[in-house]
């Protein structure tokens, strides 16, 4: 009975942390791992979800902040996009966790962390899969502003750090050798050569979408934090998970959610 009870605790508080991402882009990822052990949450778990709710506690005032018209983005009509991949990082499943986010202008508007359908062979592989997602959002949302009789006035720009993934959506002589990504392939392709997308090389250390993708150190979870414009100026130490070594039960395990200064 005790054990019913607290799994019905643990699945009300973490559905209630779900809805709260929907204004904190900061908790995606690690309420999207927490999300994987519904069915059987351990004391291992409740600690994970009590940090987290620490977290949100010392970080009231986070939230999406929307301006107008903003000093460091040349054109507010501008729509970019960030897209990762931590590969291979479910030490379970060894499937890869896709991780995007969507600016217009300089204000955030959509943002995804997802656990990918398939395991991948390669770095590429996840990237690219990760890629071929953030096309499709953004073809979706360039679709609905045109619902509305706006048009775009250049086209979406996607930023991904994966060399390998930039040169299969502008090289076609790679096709042969990813054959198994042949719909994905040709998906951002057609995007990339009717200048529909742009896809640029963007530095590691920049990459705002690294954030729904794995546990990041302080100092990198803080600056994407305020990349991100949650609306406040504090912001908090770390919120992270890394897990060493988690059996299939779930009970081993190590995770690590540092609470705000």
């Amino acid at each position: 009975m005790m054990e019913a009870i607290k799994t019905y605790m643990f699945r009300s508080v973490v559905g209630a942390l779900q809805y709260l991402t929907f204004t904190r882009p900061d908790l995606a990822y690690t309420v999207n791992t927490v999300c994987q052990y519904m069915n059987s949450p351990t004391d291992v778990h409740w600690l994970l979800v009590k940090r987290i709710l620490r977290y949100v506690q010392g970080t009231l005032s986070f939230g999406i902040n929307f301006t107008s018209i903003s000093p460091t983005v040349n054109d507010p009509w501008q729509l970019s996009a960030y897209s990762d991949a931590d590969w291979a990082g479910d030490i379970n499943t060894r499937r890869s966790t896709t991780g995007s986010v969507v600016f217009l202008g300089n204000n955030l508007i959509s943002w995804q962390s997802k656990k990918q359908g398939s395991v991948s062979k390669s770095s590429t592989e996840a990237e690219y899969k990760a890629l071929a997602n953030t096309a499709t959002d953004i073809a979706w949302i360039r679709q609905v502003l045109q619902d509305v009789k706006f048009f775009l006035p250049n086209p979406p720009l996607v930023y991904c750090d994966n060399i390998s993934a930039l040169a299969l959506s502008s090289n076609p002589v790679y096709h042969s050798r990813i054959k198994h990504l042949d719909i994905d392939y040709h998906f951002v392709r057609e995007k990339v050569q009717k200048k529909d997308l742009l896809v640029q090389y963007v530095p590691t250390e920049e990459q705002v979408a690294d954030v729904f993708t794995k546990g990041l150190h302080s100092p990198i979870f803080s600056r994407h934090c305020n990349h991100l414009r949650l609306g406040s100026n504090k912001v908090g130490k770390m919120l992270t998970i890394d897990i060493k070594t988690v059996s299939k039960s779930g009970v081993q395990g190590t995770w690590v959610v540092s609470r705000i200064s």
